[in-house]
C-alpha cells in the first residue's frame, strides 16, 4: 500500500518528493476546517461587495475593472482558460504530481478561499494518479502551468493514467466526479501563487541528494585508481574548515575507502593530488552546503501563503488583502543557486574523468581501451562529459535575472521562479549522465590496473554491483547502451539509498 501523508502543518520538501514519487496526499481535519473557513470569508466578502482582486475584478492589468456577482463565476471560469497558454511537451508524471501536492499544501493553509469541494477534487486526481497534461514552457513564474490542472477540474484539457491519455470530462467521468462550477475567486488561485516553482524544487532536491551519493561514491573509485595520498581525506586537517557538508563528504571518502590496499601501496609517491582528486570535500561540500541553504528556502515557501489576493478575519468581518506574495523571487534565487552547484558536480566530475582516460597521468592505457589504436576505449566518452558540462554552463546562466514586462507594465518585474527550477532538472539529468560515465570509466581502470591490489571493500562492493550488470567495454557494443544501463542501476537503488544515504 502507498504511504500516506496528510496535510496538517506545512508541509515540507520531502513530503512534496514523497507524494511526486507516488505517496498518497490526506487532509486533516484541522486543514479542513481552514479551507471551509477560508470560503466562508470569499462568501462574505462577494455578498457585501466588497472589492477584492480577482474576486470581483479583472485581473492583470484589469484589476479595476469591476466584475458584477452574475459574471463572477464566468470570471472565474474564463481565468482557466485564457490562462493555459503552456506550450511544449508536458511535465513527466513526478513532476507534476509535485506541482499538484504543492498546490493543494497551499490552499490548505486556509488563506485562498477555494472551495472544500475544489480541493477534494484536485486529491481525488492525484491520488487515482490520473494525472494533468502540463505543458512544460510559457511561464514566467505560474499561471500557465497551474491552468492546466485546473483545465481538468473543468472538464477541459488532457489527463494521463498510466499510459492512458484521457480528456478532461472522461478523466472525471472515470472518476466519479462531474466538471466543477468554478465560483469566485477560485479561478484566480487555481492559477496563482509558486506552487509550480515550489513542487519542481521539492524534485529537484530529491534527485540532487541521491546524486550526492553517487557524486562521492563516484570519485572514491576514481581516487582509488589514481591517487596516492592515503590520508587525504582525514578528519582531524578536514575540520580546519568549516563546512558541515565538508565535513559529511569526507566522511563519505573515508567510508568508501577504508582498507585499500591500493592507497596504501602507492601512499606517499605524490606530494599532493591534482584538484579534482584532492579537492572532492571542498568542491563537493560546498554543494552540499548551497543544498542546505536551498532546502531551507524551499520549506519555508511551503510554509508560506503565497495566493493573491489573501483573505483574512471572519465572515462577519471579512477581510482581503492584495500583495505580491505570489512573486517567487525568493525561489528563483535558490534554484538559480542549486543550479550553479549541481553544475559544479559535473564539472569536477568530467575533469576527472579526463584523467581517467589521459595516459599522460592515469598510467593506464590510453583511453581505458585494452587494444589502443584499434580500440578507442573511453575516448570519446569524455568527449560526452564535457558536452554536457558545457550544456550545463549555459543552463545555469541565473534565470531569475531574465526580466521582462507583461500585463501592459501592471507585472513589470518578473523573477522567472518556475523556468529556474525548471533548469535544474535538466542540470541533474546531464550530472546524473556524467557520473554514470565515470563510475564506468572508474570501474573500466580497475581492470586495467598493472598489478592485482585489494581495492576498499566499499568500492569492491560497487564495483561488484555494476560488473554483474555491465561487462568490461572492449568497442564491442555501443557505448552509449552501457550509460543506459548504468543510470538504470543508479535510479534503481534509491529505495536502498532513502534508508542508507548509500548507493549500496
Amino acid at each position: 500500500m502507498r504511504e500516506m501523508i496528510s496535510v496538517d502543518g506545512p508541509l515540507n520538501w520531502r513530503e512534496i518528493a514523497s507524494v511526486a514519487e507516488g505517496a498518497r496526499l490526506g487532509l486533516s481535519e484541522p486543514a479542513r476546517e481552514r479551507i471551509v473557513h477560508a470560503r466562508r470569508i470569499v462568501d462574505a466578502l462577494v455578498e457585501r461587495g466588497i472589492r477584492g482582486y480577482g474576486i470581483n475584478t479583472g485581473v492583470g492589468a484589469l484589476c479595476d475593472v469591476i466584475i458584477d456577482r452574475e459574471n463572477q463565476q464566468a470570471l472565474s471560469r474564463n481565468i482557466i482558460l485564457s490562462h493555459a497558454c503552456g506550450v511544449g511537451d508536458a511535465l513527466g508524471r513526478a513532476e507534476a504530481r509535485a506541482v499538484m501536492a504543492a498546490q493543494i499544501a497551499n490552499f490548505a493553509h486556509g488563506y485562498s478561499g477555494v472551495r472544500i469541494e475544489t480541493v477534494e477534487a484536485l486529491l481525488t486526481l492525484l491520488n487515482a494518479d490520473m494525472i494533468p497534461l502540463i505543458p512544460s514552457r510559457g511561464s514566467v513564474g505560474y499561471l500557465t502551468h497551474a491552468a492546466a490542472i485546473g483545465l481538468v477540474l473543468i472538464g477541459h484539457g488532457w489527463a494521463m493514467q498510466g499510459t492512458e491519455r484521457l480528456s478532461g470530462d472522461a478523466a472525471l467521468s472515470r472518476l466519479g466526479l462531474a466538471p466543477l462550477r468554478l465560483e469566485a475567486k477560485e479561478g484566480l488561485s487555481l492559477v496563482n501563487g509558486t506552487p509550480c516553482a515550489t513542487g519542481l524544487a521539492a524534485l529537484a532536491l530529491a534527485h540532487t541528494e541521491r546524486l550526492f551519493a553517487w557524486a562521492d561514491a563516484a570519485a572514491a573509485m576514481t581516487y582509488e585508481n589514481l591517487g596516492s595520498q592515503a590520508n587525504a581525506f582525514a578528519e582531524l586537517p578536514l575540520a580546519l574548515r568549516q563546512s558541515p557538508g565538508l565535513r559529511a563528504v569526507g566522511k563519505d571518502l573515508r567510508d568508501w575507502l577504508a582498507g585499500s590496499a591500493m592507497l596504501a601501496e602507492t601512499a606517499g609517491t605524490r606530494t599532493q593530488d591534482p584538484l579534482s582528486l584532492r579537492a572532492v570535500p571542498q568542491v563537493h561540500g560546498a554543494a552540499r552546503d548551497a543544498f542546505g541553504q536551498v532546502a531551507e528556502i524551499v520549506d519555508r515557501e511551503l510554509s508560506s501563503v503565497t495566493d493573491n489576493p489573501a483573505v483574512g478575519g471572519s465572515p462577519e468581518a471579512p477581510e482581503v488583502h492584495s500583495q505580491a506574495h505570489a512573486v517567487g523571487a525568493a525561489l528563483g534565487l535558490a534554484m538559480d543557486g542549486l543550479a550553479v552547484a549541481v553544475a559544479e558536480l559535473a564539472a569536477i566530475s568530467e575533469r576527472r574523468i579526463d584523467r581517467l582516460v589521459n595516459p599522460l597521468v592515469s598510467g593506464l592505457s590510453a583511453f581505458l581501451a585494452a587494444d589502443s589504436g584499434v580500440s578507442s576505449g573511453y575516448m570519446i566518452a569524455q568527449y560526452t562529459a564535457a558536452a554536457l558540462v558545457a550544456e550545463n554552463r549555459r543552463l545555469a546562466a541565473p534565470a531569475s535575472l531574465d526580466g521582462g514586462i507583461t500585463s501592459a507594465l501592471q507585472e513589470d518585474i518578473l523573477t522567472h521562479a518556475t523556468p529556474a527550477a525548471w533548469k535544474v532538472h535538466a542540470i541533474l539529468n546531464n550530472l546524473e549522465q556524467i557520473l554514470a560515465i565515470e563510475l564506468l570509466a572508474a570501474v573500466q581502470a580497475y581492470d586495467l590496473q598493472p598489478q592485482v591490489r585489494a581495492k576498499a571493500q566499499g568500492t569492491a562492493a560497487l564495483y561488484g554491483r555494476i560488473r554483474s550488470v555491465i561487462p568490461a567495454y572492449r568497442d564491442d557494443r555501443p557505448m552509449n547502451e552501457d550509460f543506459d544501463r548504468m543510470r538504470r542501476l543508479m535510479q534503481g537503488a534509491a529505495d536502498q539509498q532513502k534508508s542508507t544515504g548509500k548507493p549500496l
